[in-house]
């Protein structure tokens, strides 16, 4: 089989001849006895008058000397494609070509119409496609053109099968195989294609870093959170422990002004053990003398009451002197 030809108006059958073509009996005298194939319709002709349609096989037509008085016509029984090329523009005025494909076949008794009312059947077959492709194709868009291939194909092929019949052409299928734009104008839908998904890209790449920024920003939150509420339970069990130690086996309590001064200066003890520890390059000036210490104490003592007198002979230690001895453990860690 040939190809179709890229024309606009391209007509190609199989077996790259017209239809019907002129047949010989197989006599070397005369065509008395005919041979038909299976695939083929044999007209039989009398003195050039159309008489019968001659099944398939070997056939006698009658008496004939050297083709004088008989002569053949055949056309095939076969399924052929036609196919047409059809340049158009569409309503967003864009070119394109409309690839039709259009399969039919010749019926037994539709045989003599195809033979003798039709020169050439590929010119009927393009000029009623084209009318169709061109007054249906100019009403969609260029994307409607691609979604509604089969709407074009329906009415090409209800158009042809109306019209044909009376030519004996029976329509098989009629197809639209292919909607070729200009090759830029397929550039630039590539590249509108290209932009879109990039814009989807980069959209879906900020909406997953804005997810990412947020559960960080949770999990440092939860984590501060965290942080803090170990601190606090790390001061509760340091005040618990000062309070303990500082009111064992005494009748006095610790009000919540000196548990905050003892608490200053162990945060202050902590301050100066944290940045001893840390080798980094920033520089922090801190007084860290027992002078310094003192001072601190010393704060803190004048900011707390005095203890209650002890009994005649009987020196009761205060809380003072308390706060003082475990002070000075601190000073001495």
């Amino acid at each position: 089989s040939a190809s179709p030809r890229c024309c606009p108006m391209a007509r190609v059958h199989p077996d790259g001849q017209q239809p019907a073509r002129e047949e010989t009996g197989c006599l070397p005298c005369g065509n008395c006895l005919v041979i038909v194939p299976q695939d083929r319709f044999f007209a039989l002709e009398r003195f050039g008058k159309f008489q019968e349609i001659l099944e398939p096989g070997l056939r006698w037509a009658g008496l004939d000397l050297c083709g004088a008085c008989v002569n053949f016509r055949s056309v095939s029984s076969r399924v052929i494609q036609s196919f047409v090329r059809i340049s158009t523009k569409t309503t967003d005025n864009v070119f394109v070509f409309v690839h039709v494909a259009v399969q039919h076949t010749i019926s037994a008794k539709s045989a003599e119409a195809a033979l003798y009312k039709l020169n050439d059947i590929s010119e009927q077959l393009d000029s009623y496609v084209s009318d169709v492709v061109r007054s249906f194709v100019p009403s969609l868009t260029l994307d409607e053109c691609f979604e509604k291939k089969d709407e074009i194909s329906a009415a090409v092929e209800e158009k042809l099968k109306d019209v044909m019949i009376q030519y004996g052409l029976e329509i098989t299928k009629a197809l639209v195989v292919n909607v070729e734009p200009d090759a830029s104008v397929v550039k630039s839908m590539n590249e509108i294609t290209k932009q879109r998904r990039l814009r989807d890209a980069q959209q879906m790449q900020s909406e997953g870093e804005q997810v990412r920024t947020v559960k960080a920003a949770e999990a440092a939150a939860d984590a501060k959170q965290l942080q803090g509420e170990g601190i606090a339970r790390q001061r509760r069990a340091i005040i618990d422990g000062i309070r303990e130690s500082i009111t064992f086996g005494v009748e006095e309590t610790l009000s919540a002004d000196e548990i905050s001064h003892l608490l200053v200066v162990t945060q202050y003890y902590e301050t100066l053990r944290d940045v001893a520890s840390k080798n980094e390059s920033s520089i922090v000036f801190l007084d860290g003398s027992v002078g310094a210490v003192k001072d601190l104490v010393g704060q803190v003592r004048r900011g707390m009451p005095k203890g209650a007198p002890a009994a005649p002979g009987v020196r009761k230690p205060s809380q003072q002197d308390m706060v003082e001895m475990e002070l000075a453990k601190l000073s001495a860690s």
